[in-house]
């Protein structure tokens, strides 16, 4: 993957040439894909994991636009998006049946998100795993319960947000109050009697070590994998069923579902809780299968 891509001019023109230039790279069929990336896993064929990436760029531009609302430049966003996408290609295994697009979602975003937590990391907007649900969906929840209005949430919308999130409320109303953007980092504040600065000289750094982040970033990995993997004990019915239902930010209705497979709403839930009971299952045997190499490994 040593051939270069595409740069990114900082500016609003260096962005639209850019956008440009990846159109021009052909999507790949199916089997074309299928071929390259045997090529780059049983080879390592560079020119052949290049045409894997630059036949994404343009997902990952699609990605990095859902999070131009955090003030960072979209240039950085969107190279840190083909990071991940690279790391994507590295690791993508075609023999599993399903497109490099829908692999490397999960690596653009990621690692899109880890750039977004390291600048703004001063203000330590998520250490937490609430945080960063916090910090990655409280505009897309405001937008929902229609909550546009600047400043602090009033009681009934804290108290949506929270549910929705699963977190507290008292951590719906910091957050909120972080990415407000009306609080300079400069601007004074005072402590209490005879104590003044600037409110960015208050800030508590208790951001995870890097070994943490390593171990945090492994384990997701092997919770992905294993996912994945139990996945492929679902037929395609189950499979979209539970994908759309368990697996979707914005979950379908069982209505919807309903009309796209002609059945009962009733007998859509069934088949969503047999594909979960089934999924549950197959995650336990792999996490014991896991275990039991481990033991293996390392023997008393």
């Amino acid at each position: 993957m040593a051939q270069t891509l595409p740069s990114i001019v900082s500016g609003e023109g260096g962005l639209s040439r850019y956008l440009e230039e990846i159109r021009r790279f052909p999507m790949l069929q199916p089997q074309e894909e299928y071929m390259l990336a045997k090529r780059y896993q049983e080879h390592e064929d560079t020119g052949a994991a290049h045409k894997l990436v630059t036949s994404h760029l343009r997902l990952v531009a699609k990605i990095a636009m859902g999070y131009r609302g955090y003030g960072l430049p979209i240039g950085e966003v969107i190279s840190e998006g083909n990071v991940g996408l690279m790391q994507a290609v590295k690791k993508f295994e075609p023999e599993r049946g399903f497109r490099l697009a829908t692999y490397a979602m999960w690596w653009i975003k990621a690692s899109i998100q880890e750039y977004i937590l390291r600048s703004w990391s001063l203000v330590k907007m998520g250490t937490t795993a609430n945080q960063k649900r916090l910090f990655f969906n409280l505009r897309r929840v405001k937008g929902k319960i229609q909550a546009l209005d600047d400043g602090d949430l009033r009681p009934e919308q804290v108290n949506e947000i929270a549910t929705r999130l699963n977190v507290s409320e008292e951590e719906v109303i910091s957050m909120n109050r972080r990415l407000s953007g009306d609080a300079s980092l400069n601007a004074p504040i005072r402590a209490g009697e005879g104590e003044s600065g600037e409110w960015q000289d208050w800030l508590v750094d208790d951001q995870e070590t890097q070994e943490d982040m390593l171990i945090e970033q492994d384990e997701l990995e092997n919770r992905r994998s294993m996912l994945t993997e139990a996945l492929d004990v679902l037929n395609d019915r189950e499979r979209r069923i539970f994908e759309a239902r368990r697996l979707s930010d914005d979950p379908i209705t069982l209505e919807e579902l309903s009309s796209e497979f002609d059945i009962s709403r009733e007998r859509v839930r069934q088949i969503e809780v047999r594909a979960f009971e089934k999924v549950q299952d197959a995650v336990k045997s792999a996490a014991k299968r896991q275990a039991q190499r481990v033991i293996d490994a390392h023997p008393a």
